[in-house]
């Protein structure tokens, strides 16, 4: 073999093993707490289990480098990613802001939303801004706190559903697709439809968008989109069949990951390859997906309602009386919908030069019955992602990191 053909071939063999993510090491460290994940363990495929973590390492010169670790990932076995999507649209209509080049068109100019077709709603007013008025910025915000599905529809309409999916593709994220709008039963025709936008700075029309139309569709090729015995319909009716779900939204753990890997540490990425953000965005996506709800003024959130750790499943498991860590900030956004509880996180202690990324879902539907309401959130799901989260936090706390 020609000697130059064999060291290239070498140099492939070589980057695709450094490439690889480890398969072993997360079950090795739940396995060594039979008493926290051995229930979940013996049945990971019953529980729709996936897990992925990467280190953050940094050399002499501070270059960030990453590398993985997986548990009974598959990016083609379909889960629910419920509330996660909306991180992506978070991203997108800052971008799409960005790109359109309007002066004076900003996150904080107000939006008023029309609507032009049956079961479309108008919004003209936002009670929980500053000044009663909404705005991409606001819509924002109420998404990364208490991830508000009202917000991550207007923002869905604004972007429009096939420049969401074209972003998609060309970042990369090959299993993943937003096809319609949370919470508000958005499927088929419908979906495909989005309304009127105009933004205004006080009262000076600066951006008109018409109603938008995209046909397209997005197939995936996924396994496990049918599930169940059963379901409760539109009507509040059982229907003895198994759950459909395989013209839904779907966002992989890796493609989550990527997107936050992205997002936090742009330097690390060819600057053809990073997000349109201006360091004003960054700014404003990291203070509130690290932000408590009860930090916020503007929306203001009832404690009752949104405690502190509400919307950090991740480390805390959503527990109202979870002790907080002085040195340990959380960047996440989560998802929970039909049993399914997802969270797409990034952990930074910066006293102990900690910081790395882990991404997890676990389901529990022991009835069988999805959209009635009874998941074993508690019992099952939230558990596993606090004790999945201290796990990996410990075992960064004690690894040697290569800076």
């Amino acid at each position: 073999m020609n000697k130059t053909i064999f060291a290239l071939l070498l140099m492939i063999s070589l980057h695709s093993a450094a490439q690889k993510t480890d398969t072993v090491l997360i079950e090795k460290l739940m396995n060594q707490h039979p008493e926290l994940f051995s229930s979940v363990l013996n049945h990971p495929q019953k529980n729709q289990i996936q897990v992925r973590y990467t280190q953050v390492n940094r050399d002499l010169k501070n270059k960030t480098t990453f590398k993985s670790y997986s548990y009974n990932l598959n990016d083609h076995r379909y889960f629910y990613p419920a509330s996660t999507v909306k991180l992506a649209a978070v991203i997108f209509a800052l971008e799409k802001i960005n790109e359109l080049k309007i002066k004076g068109f900003s996150a904080a100019s107000t939006m008023i939303t029309d609507s032009a077709r049956s079961g479309q709603t108008k919004v003209l007013v936002d009670t929980t801004a500053k000044n009663g008025l909404p705005s991409i910025e606001q819509y924002i915000k109420k998404i990364l706190l208490t991830s508000d599905n009202d917000a991550f529809n207007r923002l869905f309409e604004f972007i429009g559903r096939a420049e969401i999916n074209s972003k998609l593709k060309k970042y990369g994220y090959h299993d993943s697709r937003i096809l319609n709008r949370l919470a508000i039963g958005d499927s088929g025709e419908p979906a495909k439809h989005t309304n009127p936008i105009r933004f205004y700075n006080g009262q000076q029309l600066v951006y008109t968008q018409p109603p938008q139309y995209d046909p397209k569709k997005y197939p995936l090729k996924l396994s496990n989109t049918v599930m169940g015995i059963g379901y409760i319909d539109s009507a509040e009716k059982l229907v003895n069949k198994p759950f459909n779900l395989s013209n839904k939204n779907a966002f992989s753990i890796t493609d989550q990951q990527a997107m936050m890997k992205k997002l936090i540490h742009p330097e690390a990425f060819p600057a053809k390859e990073r997000f349109n953000l201006t360091p004003a965005d960054y700014q404003l996506i990291y203070v509130y997906m690290s932000k408590l709800p009860t930090e916020s003024d503007y929306p203001a959130y009832d404690p009752k309602e949104f405690w502190p750790t509400y919307s950090k499943m991740l480390y805390y498991g959503r527990e109202k009386d979870a002790v907080l860590n002085p040195d340990l900030k959380i960047f996440n956004k989560y998802g929970d919908s039909y049993g399914f509880i997802i969270d797409n996180a990034y952990f930074k202690d910066s006293k102990h030069k900690v910081e790395f990324f882990l991404t997890a879902v676990i389901q529990s539907n022991d009835d069988g019955i999805y959209n009635d309401g009874k998941y074993e959130y508690t019992t099952v799901c939230y558990p596993f992602m606090k004790n999945i989260g201290k796990l990996i936090y410990d075992y960064e706390l004690q690894r040697k990191h290569t800076k």
